[in-house]
């Protein structure tokens, strides 16, 4: 079996539209950040794959800058998150809504 650039856009496009119901219908911080990194590794692989397909390295050097600051967004938002935990002992994100203005 050819596994051709449809069959990884495919599996892109169901990581993207996984992670987005995590970011939409997840109340918890911790799973709603699981869901945006779901849907940045999704673009990586559509990106890699384009790169692949089209006999490009644009995509993958692409792909090393959004690991790089998906890198670093984990380890501010996970900060973040653990900083919230302890002073309100909840990871909803109904339960936060007191930071707003």
């Amino acid at each position: 079996m050819h596994v051709g650039l449809e069959h990884y856009l495919l599996v892109s496009a169901g990581l993207f539209c996984l992670g987005l119901l995590g970011v939409i219908l997840r109340r918890n911080l911790l799973i709603l950040y699981m869901g945006l990194e779901l849907m940045l590794n999704a673009s990586n692989l559509a990106l890699v794959a384009f790169s692949r397909f089209l006999n490009l390295v644009n995509g993958q050097v692409m792909v090393f800058f959004i690991i790089t600051v998906a890198a670093a967004e984990v380890a501010v938002g996970l900060a973040i998150i653990v900083a919230l935990y302890r002073r309100r002992q909840t990871a909803q994100v109904g339960d936060l809504a007191s930071l707003k203005f």
